[in-house]
């Protein structure tokens, strides 16, 4: 396809993405900035689209990329993160110490709890409170995922039952 031939193609479809993109934003001028970006990326990665395809679908999936990576590119942006001495409850672990005795009996009894649980359950369930995603346990134990979501899923509910007095 020749430059002229998709650029009028990009300049026809273009109210259909200012549609879209007013739905996006729900505001005008954020609209026609990312029309503006869309269509310039469109234009810069001509090479990419492949004949006889829609470029419609084309350029809406471009335009739907682009308000999501700026949508999350704002958000990383405004989340704060204080490291000030008033912020002296959040930062520091000092608020409850660990060797506080009402806090290791605590502890105990959830670690009690938790061992009491069957080899299959337990497993899944100390994994994932360790950090490990659904994939890399049922990968790890030879399962679905499914399977584990639901061992973890019986296994929370079964310590909320035996672990009642922590529930406030």
């Amino acid at each position: 396809m020749k430059q002229f031939e998709f650029n009028t193609q990009l300049i026809d479809i273009e109210p259909h993405l200012q549609n879209f993109a007013y739905s996006l934003t729900n505001n005008e001028d954020d609209a026609k900035d990312l029309v503006q970006d869309t269509l310039l990326k469109a234009m810069t990665n001509m090479d990419k689209f492949q004949e006889n395809t829609n470029i419609k679908a084309w350029t809406f999936t471009i335009m739907k990329n682009t308000f999501i990576n700026n949508y999350r590119r704002r958000v990383k942006a405004n989340t704060i993160i204080d490291t000030t001495d008033d912020m002296y409850l959040i930062n520091t672990s000092s608020i409850i110490p660990a060797d506080h005795a009402e806090t290791q009996q605590n502890t105990k009894e959830i670690v009690n709890a938790i061992k009491t649980l069957e080899p299959e359950q337990r497993k899944p369930f100390e994994m994932h409170v360790a950090g490990f995603k659904y994939k890399e346990i049922a990968d790890h134990m030879d399962i679905s995922i499914g399977t584990v979501k639901s061992r973890i899923f019986f296994t929370r509910k079964k310590l909320m039952e035996q672990l009642k007095e922590f529930a406030n």
